[in-house]
């Protein structure tokens, strides 16, 4: 059993090869290496410099708006001078079904004078003030004429209504405490807002405090040493703080969404370990086989450095693609992301071998008992080795049916809907989410209805008021419509908002026929025969149904995008067509079985109790694409990673079979591990409360875990192996990119059959 060793020992302590110049990489990995204090510096003066940078700027806050028409209307409700505050509903209705009604029970009736009473005596918190009890208030009672509604607007200063509202909302509970038998419930954007704000900015801390410790537990597992576990976690670290405090900067022009920071911090933490492993291990790998500090730096930089810049080109090519949307919360978060990616490509070029050559041994101090020595030793995997060796032998048979469960698994996919999910973005154990579905029931349309925004001249003449008195009128008769249709006087007068409720729940495909109603019949028919006017519609609806329409009109064009240039990414990288085909193939299966039981769980409802969320039958219109991007450039980490080792030794003249099993038992023990990483981060957002974030975590997490075994484990080999020297197919014509044969053939084939030998071993 040891002889191969032996062997293998014997080659690397030949004479080292003459240093080179070599390529870009590997030239500033070693530059890091020999001025290591240099580099150290210059990161943490990097890291530094962005956190002032973002102190004394600040993030700015642009409004994000959407596309299409309702952007249109969005815009101009955004002008100078032009301020719509949020407006609030407090339901008042009878808990027992046999209740009299508003006309015929004193309760009720009491309840709505205490609410507006309250109400009235803040006038620096609720003004303009609704009741159903004043003359035309009937049209704040429900049609079953059992739920009233009081409506009033958030004083003050818009920007800061979610902090304004609380008062009103402690109004409107002590209320409710004196009518134990009466529903007193408010609800609205303001409190919605504050909600979502509250639930969001202790999400965020749960998963900054949650996955550091988890990650660091998990590293000192991988690596068995304290020292060797932290590296990975400050590159990572200090990354994310570095994009996080550099996104003041695109910031002052582009809008950045709440989301954000949390997508960077968990993109930051996954590409940061990944990359660390990559390079920890080989280096590792090599001062394990007798190379010197520096000439152990030297190799890893140019084999998984040179893995490292292509995974990370691929994500960021990936993440572009957002901007082909022209959709502004895409937007944000692509800038975001590709920095943070770009950043740790930096520092892992940099800091990491800076720093590796600074500590020297020391990397292995800290050992924890029973893993230490067995850790550091960097060795390859004799299970994944073996698997891939059966699945090589029978590729098609065991190769096909591992495409077949993952298509499988994919097929719910076929049956997605998308759709927002509105105010169930959180639980319905938040008691705003519980006020807004009754609502809801009491009020179909009331709590969201479409805003037609009206600009022009003369809007308080009297073409404009009969334009508004016929769009009452059919809203009274028509189904898809419903009362009070109400209007509101903007920007001293430059702005009519008429408020028009919608049949259907707001996201549903009753809401979208109603919103369709409106916008081609009802509309032209009042406000489209006013002449020197223009109007646009926007609300919930409204803006769910144009990021759809956008969003189907340019994903095609992101698909093509983001598919062919990884395809001449990879075609470069490893001088072949049939290799980023593969790639591209498998990362396809991968990334459409996540979204299968991305399907399963949030649109069928599948796991919801556990999980903690309330389905609403069709997934956020955001997440597929998002999740494609992202995934497709974080899977081909692994693609990379691997294939780079198992070109590495076919360069050496490896058989490419033999190359295939022993590049995927050398590369096993870093993939098992990011992988591991990766997947309990992304886990982590699945424990958060926004349904958004469940979507991610889940979704990348089975991606991730698809892709480290049975993609790495049996579809690429299987595939691999049915290729056979096909691999490494590059037409003449092209034959002028650059490439070539691996440097790092350090003891050519006589290594190369010593380690065949040592895994049939």
């Amino acid at each position: 059993m040891e002889r191969p060793t032996v062997l293998l020992h014997a080659e690397h302590t030949g004479p080292e090869p003459p240093r080179s110049r070599g390529p870009v990489v590997e030239r500033i990995a070693g530059w890091s290496a020999r001025h290591r204090k240099t580099a150290l510096f210059g990161w943490l003066l990097l890291v530094a410099g962005a956190v002032v940078i973002g102190g004394m700027l600040g993030t700015k806050n642009l409004n994000s708006y959407d596309p299409g028409q309702s952007g249109q209307a969005e815009r101009v409700l955004a002008r100078p001078g032009v301020v719509q505050p949020d407006s609030e509903t407090v339901l008042v209705q009878a808990r027992a079904a046999a209740g009299h009604g508003v006309a015929g029970d004193p309760e009720i009736r009491q309840a709505i004078r205490q609410v507006t009473a309250a109400l009235a005596a803040m006038p620096k918190v609720a003004a303009d003030i609704r009741s159903p009890l004043t003359p035309g208030g009937h049209k704040l009672i429900s049609r079953d004429g059992r739920s009233a509604l009081i409506m009033f607007n958030v004083a003050g200063k818009t920007g800061n209504a979610d902090q304004t509202v609380a008062a009103a909302q402690r109004a409107v509970a002590s209320v409710q405490a004196r009518h134990p038998d009466l529903r007193v419930a408010e609800a609205g954007q303001a409190s919605v807002d504050r909600a979502i704000n509250s639930v969001v900015s202790s999400d965020f801390r749960h998963a900054e405090v949650t996955s550091v410790p988890i990650t660091l537990v998990l590293l000192l597992l991988v690596f068995g040493a304290l020292v060797a576990a932290g590296i990975p976690l400050l590159l990572a670290g200090t990354a994310v703080t570095t994009a996080i405090s550099l996104l003041a900067i695109p910031s002052r022009w582009l809008p950045m969404g709440s989301t954000t920071s949390s997508v960077v911090l968990l993109v930051g933490m996954a590409v940061g370990v990944d990359y660390s492993l990559f390079y920890l291990r080989r280096e590792r790998e090599e001062r394990a086989a007798g190379r010197s500090k520096d000439e152990a730096i030297r190799i890893a930089a140019g084999t998984s450095g040179r893995a490292i810049v292509v995974s990370g080109l691929t994500v960021m090519i990936s993440l572009a693609g957002l901007f082909l949307t022209g959709i502004d919360v895409f937007t944000g978060m692509a800038v975001g992301t590709i920095m943070v990616v770009g950043v740790t490509v930096l520092g892992s070029l940099t800091a990491l071998p800076a720093a590796l050559s600074l500590l020297g041994n020391w990397v292995d101090r800290g050992r924890i008992p029973f893993l230490g020595r067995r850790r550091t030793a960097a060795r390859r995997s004799r299970v994944w080795e073996a698997l891939a060796r059966r699945v090589v032998a029978k590729p098609v048979l065991i190769g096909g049916a591992a495409a077949v469960a993952l298509a499988a698994l994919a097929a719910p996919a076929l049956g997605m809907r998308l759709a927002n999910p509105g105010f169930r973005d959180l639980p319905t154990s938040v008691p705003v989410v519980q006020n807004l579905l009754a609502t809801q029931r009491a009020f179909p349309g009331g709590p969201a209805p479409a805003e037609v925004v009206v600009t022009g001249r003369d809007l308080t003449g009297p073409a404009v008021q009969h334009a508004v008195a016929a769009l009452q009128g059919r809203a009274a008769t028509s189904p898809a419509l419903r009362e009070p249709v109400t209007t509101t006087l903007l920007g001293h007068g430059q702005v009519l908002v008429v408020s028009v409720p919608l049949a259907g729940g707001g996201t549903d495909a009753t809401s979208n026929q109603a919103l369709a109603t409106l916008r081609d019949q009802v509309l032209p028919a009042t406000f489209g025969r006013v002449g020197g006017v223009n109007y646009a519609v926007t609300g919930m609806t409204a803006g769910n149904h144009d990021f759809a329409a956008q969003l189907d009109a340019t994903m095609p064009l992101v698909f093509v995008f983001v598919l062919g240039l990884a395809f001449l990414l990879l075609m470069v990288t490893f001088r072949s067509v049939f290799i980023p085909l593969m790639s591209i193939a498998l990362n396809l299966l991968s990334i459409g079985a996540a979204y299968g039981v991305v399907t399963l769980i949030f649109q069928h409802g599948y796991l919801h109790g556990p999980l903690g969320f309330s389905p609403f039958g069709a997934i956020v219109p955001w997440i597929p694409l998002f999740m494609f991007v992202l995934l497709f450039g974080l899977s081909m980490d692994y693609h990379v990673f691997i294939l780079s080792r198992i070109r590495e030794l076919r360069s050496r003249g490896m058989p490419t079979k033999e190359a295939i099993t022993t590049g995927i038992g050398a590369s096993a023990g870093v993939v098992t591990s990011a992988a591991v990483i990766m997947v309990s981060v992304f886990s982590i957002f699945a424990t958060l409360s926004v349904i958004e974030f469940k979507m991610i975590g889940i979704g990348l997490a089975t991606a991730i875990l698809i892709d480290a075994t049975v993609v790495r484990g049996v579809l690429m080999p299987a595939a691999m192996s049915l290729l056979g020297d096909r691999n490494w197919y590059l037409p003449r014509w092209l034959s002028w990119l650059p490439g070539g044969r691996d440097r790092h053939s350090v003891a050519a084939v006589p290594e190369a059959r010593a380690m065949a030998a040592a895994g049939r071993r």
